[in-house]
């Protein structure tokens, strides 16, 4: 064994052995972030020109969903509730685009109701579709729960107070 300053002098064999191991790293999000677009920062000039541009159409959409289910794919009706592109605030009407880099037409799963037609998935089956984190889909689904907690909670004090 060789040892000090002549070892770092010596070649290395030419044979070769396991190269080693690389310690696993994420794999970086492949998706631009959402972008949220706040209505109340909005100028109006801006809000009338939006007005302009997409004027409130009178036109079919589907009501139920019998009447969506066996329409076509991707979902062009982009304003329905359950439609992956954007998200409405109730309160404070901003919007959130969901998929900022990727036209509607381009998506793969456009309607959150398909997705829960097929059953169970995984959290990172769900943060793929809804362009979120793996931490952030439990964040979300273990609010839901606590509200339904709450929900079944309230219906048991009724009985006593009726």
């Amino acid at each position: 064994m060789t040892e000090g300053s002549l070892a770092l002098a010596i070649e290395p064999s030419t044979e070769e052995g396991p190269e080693p191991k690389k310690r696993g790293r994420r794999k970086r999000r492949s998706r631009q972030r959402a972008r949220t677009i706040s209505i109340r920062r909005l100028s109006k000039a801006e809000l009338n020109r939006g007005r302009l541009l997409y004027p409130e159409m009178d036109y079919w959409k589907p009501k139920t969903r019998m009447e969506c289910k066996d329409l076509e794919r991707p979902c062009p009706f982009v304003s329905c509730k359950y439609h992956l592109y954007i998200d409405v605030h109730p309160v404070r009407g901003s919007i959130k685009l969901n998929f900022p880099d990727v036209e509607v037409w381009e998506m793969t799963e456009t309607c959150a109701l398909d997705v829960a037609d097929r059953g169970g998935i995984t959290l990172e089956d769900v943060g793929e579709i809804m362009n979120l984190t793996r931490e952030r889909v439990r964040q979300v689904e273990t609010a839901g729960l606590a509200k339904l907690q709450a929900i079944q909670d309230i219906s048991r004090l009724k009985d006593y107070v009726m």
